[in-house]
């Protein structure tokens, strides 16, 4: 079978491997059909991830075919359609214990720390396939990032009266604004690339946007009619964003970080005690929040095909990714088929 490395940054390398060995008990053997790219996977390739060593088999976001099953008590079956759960918890630390599997003590995350999907098969735990009966390999590639932008929003606990500025649109980002608008109207979305706040506005008409310059804070209370967010969730991974979004908070209000930068994060102690704020990291998904994810888009409360901009062959991924990164290229997500 063939495999994408990402052999070191900025070089793809497609490459015969052997078959991955039978499953064992609570395994499953999948055939990976599609596979995301996102924000983690440029990171990676531009040898910026803290936590990416090389040569890495990128790919965590995984819609797959089973093949091959252990004995297992879930109900999956050969030939059954699932989104993969990529984190590769331990189920015994102190996190796993409390039900934090998305944050476990030794996590191992598909693509990451071991090798993840751009192969064309791959064994996992069975606990880590999630079934659709009608999604397409391509909806089941999206339920992972959906599941993030579902988790951080329930990190939140967000209530009717809540207003919400989320900065950065690109999917993590518009994934949040999904489920923020499930819970507040009071929505505001920013970016400094005026064709993601577009799109976020095509898709979301009820979202308040939001000039995403130097003088952000500004532009929030002028959309919230004089008063900061309660809620700031930062989605750009941008270091310099994250350490200002402490100033676009309002008193008393909560900030949630979802993106990720590999160096410190600083901040003035006077705007978090003055404010009394609350910080909080948000990272990845659990199983809940990715049963929820399919559970709503196989509804059609959640709509997002229209996410996939572009698609390419996971052979030539070293062109796709140069290409995909140009800003002119506009991406709002890429897709690979394996």
């Amino acid at each position: 079978m063939h495999a994408v490395f990402l052999e070191k940054p900025g070089q793809f390398i497609v490459r015969d491997v052997k078959n991955p060995r039978a499953p064992a008990q609570q395994e499953a053997l999948v055939r990976v059909r599609k596979v995301g790219v996102c924000g983690t996977d440029l990171h990676a390739f531009h040898g910026r991830h803290p936590f990416v060593g090389y040569p890495r088999i990128l790919g965590h976001e995984l819609g797959a075919e089973v093949l091959e099953i252990g004995e297992n008590n879930r109900g999956i079956q050969p030939g059954d359609r699932c989104a993969i759960e990529p984190y590769m918890n331990c189920g015994s630390c102190i996190a796993c214990q409390r039900g934090k599997t998305n944050c476990c003590a030794v996590l191992k995350v598909l693509g990451i720390h071991v090798d993840g999907g751009m192969q064309e098969r791959l064994v996992v735990p069975i606990r880590n396939l999630h079934k659709s009966n009608t999604l397409t390999f391509e909806e089941l590639a999206l339920v992972e990032t959906l599941g993030i932008g579902a988790h951080a929003v329930r990190r939140a606990d967000l209530q009717p009266d809540d207003t919400v500025a989320i900065i950065g649109l690109g999917p993590i980002g518009l994934a949040t604004l999904q489920f923020a608008t499930r819970h507040t109207q009071y929505v505001a979305g920013v970016d400094l690339a005026r064709h993601r706040v577009a799109f976020a506005k095509s898709r979301y008409p009820g979202l308040l946007t939001v000039d995403g310059s130097e003088e952000l804070s500004q532009h929030l209370r002028d959309v919230f009619q004089g008063d900061l967010p309660t809620v700031v969730f930062d989605c750009t991974g941008s270091g310099k964003s994250m350490m200002g979004a402490f100033q676009h908070v309002a008193h008393g209000g909560k900030l949630i970080f979802v993106g990720l930068v590999p160096g410190q994060i600083a901040f003035e102690d006077p705007l978090l005690h003055g404010r009394e704020l609350t910080v909080m990291g948000s990272r990845n998904a659990t199983a809940e929040d990715l049963e929820t994810v399919i559970r709503l888009m196989e509804h059609r409360d959640i709509q997002v095909s229209s996410w996939v901009t572009h698609r390419a062959s996971a052979r030539v991924a070293s062109n796709a990714f140069a290409e995909w990164m140009d800003p002119s290229s506009h991406i709002v997500k890429g897709v690979f088929d394996i």
